[in-house]
């Protein structure tokens, strides 16, 4: 319910612009890169991780929406209106913060990210990811309240996706859209979330067969690049990775997607994909679930906030009370110290990156204010 947002943030290091210099050399080379990283890895973990030096707290478009959505939940939980007066005001936030020279509303991270050798976006590129928790937010409010701007946000935001976001591949089985505003690379969870996203358009859009269509289409793509065992790559080629937030990602986009528009078979993708989650990445003795199945690179991460808030989220939205009453616990115990929340539980066993809002306390938020609702 703050104003202000700002905040550190565990990428903080790879905003500056010696830690994009030694992105950039990783990818055209992980063995001159892999040192120069380890080096500001280790710096950012162990040397800085209190006193923050060189780094600039910053609003992220995320934590505003997510903030937003979270107060909605208490909203519709207790029927405070105080709780909705907040969310507005994350709202307008969002309205005046916008990606530029886009058609349509959109939003990305607010920050350059180093992808590969040859792939760099710049802070202003909206996002696929990004974009949906910001129309999400709006459509919810605009559930409650009818307020005709809001109505005509989502409807901008509609634009940006039909003008901006490109076809990588369609035939008449499947649709893959891009990750940003061009013809980028393909990422799993990227067609969900445009996915999801169109099916909030599917509410308000006249055009409901067309839009409809790209919902399926985007939903048998996810289908078949699902693994035999639930799982899905990140991106699904042979030299991706598959880690736990991302697969929880997929997993809510095909539940929420699915409560809109109704998809073929998906109780089996959706009870096998969370089946593998359940199983692959839980760890008995600290009751958390871990980062990685598949690596793609070294980590000092043994535990991470994020993949245990959007397991939390996703067992929620499942019903699985029994799971989300069991994690939540272990949260508490492994992630708060001294009124604190920390992001990061490291290979030592040591708390780092403390409060950090988008990355992930914010995500953590916004699952514990979501209903066990199945």
């Amino acid at each position: 319910m703050k104003n202000d947002l700002s905040c550190y943030d565990p990428y903080d290091i790879w905003k500056t612009s010696m830690g994009i210099s030694v992105k950039k050399l990783f990818y055209r080379n992980k063995y001159l890169g892999i040192i120069p990283a380890g080096l500001l890895s280790f710096f950012d973990l162990y040397l800085n991780n209190t006193n923050r030096l060189f780094y600039i707290k910053q609003e992220y478009p995320i934590t505003r929406a997510q903030a937003s959505l979270a107060l909605i939940n208490l909203y519709i939980k207790t029927n405070e209106k105080n709780y909705l007066t907040h969310a507005r005001h994350h709202i307008d936030w969002l309205l005046e913060n916008t990606s530029k020279g886009f058609n349509g509303l959109s939003w990305g991270t607010g920050f350059k990210i180093v992808i590969s050798s040859n792939l760099v976006y710049d802070e202003n590129t909206p996002f696929s990811t990004n974009t949906p928790y910001a129309l999400e937010a709006l459509d919810k409010y605009y559930q409650i309240t009818q307020e005709s701007d809001i109505l005509n946000a989502i409807k901008s935001i509609y634009e940006f996706y039909e003008k901006e976001i490109l076809i990588i591949h369609e035939d008449n089985e499947v649709l893959i859209t891009s990750y940003g505003p061009f013809k980028d690379r393909i990422v799993t969870n990227a067609v969900s979330y445009t996915m999801y996203a169109y099916s909030i358009f599917y509410r308000y859009m006249e055009d409901s067969i067309y839009i409809k269509n790209k919902v399926l289409k985007m939903y048998s793509f996810l289908k078949n690049v699902q693994n035999k065992n639930g799982s899905w790559l990140y991106a699904p080629d042979n030299k991706s990775f598959i880690d736990c937030f991302h697969s929880c990602f997929v997993l809510k986009n095909i539940i929420k997607t699915n409560d809109i528009i109704k998809l073929k078979n998906s109780d089996k993708v959706i009870k096998e994909g969370y089946i593998f989650v359940k199983r692959s990445f839980f760890d008995k003795k600290s009751g958390l679930y871990k980062r990685f199945v598949i690596k793609n690179k070294p980590s000092l991460v043994k535990f991470d906030l994020y993949d245990n808030s959007e397991m939390l989220n996703v067992a929620k939205l499942l019903g699985d009370s029994e799971v989300a009453e069991r994690l939540s616990v272990s949260i508490d115990k492994s992630f708060f110290k001294n009124k604190n929340l920390y992001s990061i539980v490291d290979i030592f066993g040591n708390l780092k990156n403390k409060n950090t809002l988008r990355w992930a306390v914010m995500p953590y938020i916004l699952a514990n204010s979501q209903p066990c609702i199945k």
